[in-house]
């Protein structure tokens, strides 16, 4: 059959890129790598069982285009895809339906896979990786042991082997080093002592200073689950999946020392070229602060205190409480008798809040007196002692020196439980009910700081601290260390083992992979551990002896961390990427993914990365290179209209189920609102009403009375009922096919419009199946094709935006497509193309038109790239072109938008099958471009009144004398003499009179 039909040969390209690999990508050494290399990678994505709706294939679709276009530009391009493929949603699947994560998870990725390729990717299918294959995650594995067995070294700035810190405690003791993390942790001794040292006890002295450690900490506990939550997993104190309550928990666990490289993290921000707002985002969460540590002496036990970071030392003489964290560690011990049990209750009640929770929630105030005090540092003033949940353990020491004057949340809690307020910094305005928190002015009420400004108060401030001995200059990073320990199933093993003294040690690279091992439950076991526990006889064997292996499970983000490192060699036996391979390939040269993981993925990534460099196992300087996030395509829900009516049989209701539903048009609704059971529309319901109350009477309740009530106000107890959107078409709905998808609807009366329609509401949001707004792909691409969903999506505007989805303008972009392909067959009969020469008109659409896509891509303006090849479309009808000389070239640059139609057309034309995609891009001949004539608007004072043609090499004294000599003046100027002309070249020509 003749005419545009994308289901004859979309499918045929689909399994020719596959079966000859035409997207492989190059190595070192093989042919191809000749040429410059372009990385284009999209973000990991998850498996889930819903599949892909047409919100999920956005940016791939944009990363498409980009290695597509890269391909015509001469580059060799690395374009790969993979998946995600542990986590939790697969294990809890598991826990409700017995069967295995990994079965589940590999027909997750059969759906994908599917859908992916039916979307024609150019991915180089032969890098596929899966986090969940042991050929894998032996790598995560083999560089979690690296992470065990490194330190950082403050002085060198990067992290160095365990070896060489052993080394050094050997010639100098401790205080031959000087390494990330928390001093108060670890022991003091002399060269002399260590080499006295057991093994053990060497173990023990190490184990603080390394880059993966244990220690107990807070952490989010979810029972329900089982596991411990990410902040990210946490919403409102209750797990993101499940909605189970969620409670802070100290807890032994495995940490990654994140924090050493906190300064790299944050100075590496200004070389990306990254969206300004995630930058913003990591800087904010990375946190960097400059201040001091201060102490304030307890007053019952003054050779103890509690240590306060501060940025604004200079208002230390404005302390009127101290406050710590519920979770702070010898709270107990801090508090009087008499204020114990209170304190107790209060962070009972505080620790189920999460951190991200508490520091949202700026409008609920509590805090509890501990009974206990510290002594000020300059004043020797008594400060009282409160915990409040405000407060973060995470965050500088847990403490806080509490300024209401001049901090938002201290003025909050200082109102709230009449605690003073002390001003010590000029603006502070009582009157105003408010903090002065501006970093800004001059000191008072601060004894020897009094008069100086801000900045100089600061120094001065810890000044006096060091002099004194009661604190030092600090500079404090808010970042954490990272929890790696998960106490589920479906995730990394941990390749640690403890030995008979109980230290954790690593097992031996020759013994990876460390897989998961088989177990009949997938909770945890009745005494509380991690599902692995479950597991008979998994321990490790070594030297004849038997220990057990750690029993938790790496976090989702482990596998994530590295994955653009393994799609370089994937399939490389003896190391996780090859040096040849990762100097090759280098850095991404274009990432793309969701905003959302600014702080999370790309802040670890960006970790892991540059722990690896200092192992000399990287050798650029960041991962990712250029990243772009795509903005959401959000749903548009249906929505059908529902009059609620109360029946009743005597003093007792009847069920509901009984009566028909009754639904009315959208339309039908505003109508009834505005007019009310007066109107036509209300008439119409009452009919309907008096009719089901005869039928009821007969045919349900013969001997009783079934009563209406009528006070009832119908035009207002409307529901609104989101519908499945498949069964909606351009707001029109399919009766029968909603009678068919829930009961509720089967029996259903529907009121209809004038016209015999029935029309849905709408609601713009977030694409959900609780919403039954979610649109797949599947049905759209056999509708009407790959390469119209493609280009469609590309269309609905700049790739960054928010936009919504409405399926029926699919059907514009089609048109499109429809058109070009008649180029090519006339009236949509045979291929037919002649050999004439090109008029100057069509070459001036063919060259502006490949200028303006190359430009478009290069600046990632993907939908002005659809709107320019559908106006050289139209253009190129009007002007019933159907020359080879024009169209051959336009074939390539429709190419990475409807790869499928290229193909097809490139075939017809002549040239191998599956060449399209590295044919030159063609170059822009720009003698087509330059314009013969320009029109110039008149204007008469800026205002336009006319316009005239000129030939595009007329000068402005050519200009300005034509027009002095045409009848504009005697017309637009009211008679009036020309004071001057002023003429902007290319543009407009101003009368001024």
């Amino acid at each position: 059959m003749p005419g545009y039909h994308p289901s004859d040969f979309e499918k045929k390209w689909q399994a020719h890129w596959l079966n000859h690999k035409t997207f492989r990508a190059a190595n070192p050494g093989q042919p191809g790598a000749d040429r410059p290399k372009y990385y284009v990678l999209d973000m990991f994505p998850y498996p889930s069982g819903a599949g892909l709706h047409v919100g999920h294939p956005l940016g791939y679709i944009a990363s498409d285009i980009v290695a597509r276009y890269k391909r015509h530009m001469g580059y060799n391009v690395l374009h790969p895809m993979g998946f995600d493929s542990f986590g939790l949603p697969a294990e809890q699947y598991a826990i409700q339906t017995g069967q295995h994560p990994e079965n589940t998870t590999r027909d997750n990725i059969a759906r994908y896979t599917e859908q992916l390729q039916s979307l024609g990717f150019s991915y180089d299918w032969d890098r596929e990786v899966r986090t969940s294959n042991a050929d894998y995650y032996r790598w995560t594995q083999w560089i979690f042991l690296q992470l065990f067995n490194s330190w950082y070294d403050l002085d060198a700035n990067r992290a160095r082997s365990l070896k060489e810190l052993t080394d050094a405690f050997g010639a100098g003791g401790s205080a031959a080093v000087r390494a990330a993390g928390d001093d108060a942790d670890r022991a003091v001794f002399t060269a002399g002592q260590w080499q006295m040292f057991t093994e053990h006890q060497r173990l023990e002295t190490v184990a603080p200073y390394r880059l993966a450690y244990q220690t107990e900490t807070y952490v989010n506990w979810c029972p329900a689950l089982g596991t411990v939550l990410s902040n990210d997993e946490v919403k409102d104190g209750v797990s993101e999946r499940g909605g189970y309550p969620v409670e802070r928990r100290l807890m032994a666990q495995w940490m990654l020392r994140i924090t050493a490289f906190a300064d790299r993290l944050l100075r590496g921000l200004d070389q990306l070229d990254w969206p300004d707002a995630v930058k913003e985002m990591q800087r904010n969460w990375i946190g960097r602060s400059e201040g001091a540590e201060v102490r304030f002496a307890l007053e019952y036990r003054p050779t103890d205190a509690l240590t306060v970071f501060t940025t604004r030392p200079d208002t230390l003489f404005g302390v009127s409480y101290l406050a710590v964290a519920p979770e702070f560690d010898g709270l107990d011990a801090l508090c009087t008798d008499e204020y114990r049990d209170a304190v107790a209750q209060y962070v009972y009640a505080a620790k189920n809040r999460s951190e991200r929770d508490r520091q949202a929630d700026v409008k609920t105030i509590s805090g509890q007196f501990t009974g206990a005090y510290a002594t000020h540092p300059f004043t020797g003033a008594r400060v009282p002692v409160w915990v409040a949940d405000y407060v973060l353990a995470g965050y500088g020491t847990g403490v806080v020196m509490a300024v209401p004057a001049h901090d938002t949340r201290d003025y909050a809690f200082a109102r709230h439980f009449e605690l003073p307020i002390v001003p010590v910094i000029e603006g502070y305005d009582s009157a105003l009910n408010e903090a002065y928190t501006e970093k800004s002015g001059r000191v008072f009420n601060s004894g020897f700081l009094d008069g100086l400004e801000v900045k100089h108060a600061i120094t001065a401030a810890i000044a006096e601290l060091e002099k004194t001995g009661q604190g030092a200059g600090r500079i404090n990073f808010r970042l954490r260390d990272a929890i790696f320990g998960r106490q589920r199933y479906w995730g990394e093993p941990l390749p640690i083992y403890y030995a008979a003294d109980g230290t954790a040690r690593g097992i031996a690279e020759k013994d990876l992979p460390l897989t998961l091992p088989e177990i009949d439950e997938y909770k945890p076991t009745q005494d509380g551990n991690p599902p692995l526990g479950r597991a008979t006889d998994w321990k490790y064997e070594k030297n004849g002896a038997h220990f057990p292996f750690e029993l938790s499970t790496m976090p989702g983000w482990a596998g994530s961390s590295w994955y653009y490192l393994r799609y370089m060699d994937p399939s490389n036996p003896n190391r996780f990427v090859s040096e040849e391979a990762e100097k090759y390939w280098g850095e991404v040269d274009f990432y793309l993914g969701g905003a959302e993981h600014a702080t999370g993925h790309l802040l670890y990534s960006r970790f892991w990365y540059l722990f690896l460099k200092d192992l000399g196992l990287v050798t650029g300087e960041e991962p990712f290179r250029k990243l772009l996030n795509q903005g959401m395509i959000l749903g548009r829900s249906s929505i059908v209209y529902r009059v609620n009516v109360m029946w009743g049989l005597g003093l007792d209701s009847i069920d509901n189920s009984i009566a028909r539903s009754l639904f009315i048009s959208r339309d039908f609704k505003e109508r009834l609102v505005k007019g009310g059971m007066e109107s036509l529309e209300g008439k119409r319901i009452i009919g309907f009403l008096e009719h089901e109350q005869v039928r009821l009477e007969t045919e349900e309740f013969s001997e009783q009375s079934v009563e209406l009530i009528h006070a009832i106000d119908v035009s207002t107890d409307i529901s609104e009922i989101k519908v499945d959107v498949s069964r909606v078409d351009n707001d029109v709905l399919d009766i029968n096919g909603i009678r068919q998808w829930r009961d509720e609807f089967n029996n259903a009366e529907f009121l209809l419009e004038p016209d015999g329609r029935f029309l849905c509401g709408a609601e713009v949001e977030k694409m959900s199946k609780s919403k039954h707004n979610v649109v797949t792909p599947d049905d759209l691409v056999e509708k009407s094709g790959a390469d119209a969903l493609r280009c469609y999506e590309m269309f609905l505007g700049p790739l960054e935006q928010y936009k919504p989805w409405n399926t029926s303008g699919l059907s514009g972009v089609s048109t499109f497509l429809r058109r070009f392909w008649r180029l090519f067959h006339p009236e949509d009969g045979d291929f037919a193309l002649t050999e004439e020469a090109a008029t100057p008109a069509e070459l001036k659409i063919l060259h502006g038109t490949i200028k303006k896509v190359r430009d478009d891509v290069e600046r990632l303006s993907f939908n002005t790239v659809v709107s320019a090849l559908m106006i050289a479309t139209n253009e190129l009808s009007a002007l019933n072109c159907h020359k080879r000389a024009v169209l051959a070239p336009l074939v390539i640059v429709l190419e990475p938008y409807a790869p499928h139609l290229a193909e097809e057309l490139w075939a017809k034309l002549g040239h191998a099958p599956g060449t399209v995609s590295t044919a030159p891009w063609p170059a822009v001949e720009e003698k087509y471009l330059v314009a013969d004539e320009v029109t110039y608007p008149l204007a008469v004072n800026g205002k336009v009144r006319s316009e005239m043609v000129f030939a595009a090499t007329a000068t402005a004294p050519e200009i300005e004398e034509v027009v002095r000599a045409s009848d504009f003046l005697a017309k637009y100027a009211e008679g009036k003499a020309a004071k001057k002309i002023i003429v902007v070249p290319g543009r407009m020509v101003n009368v001024v009179v």
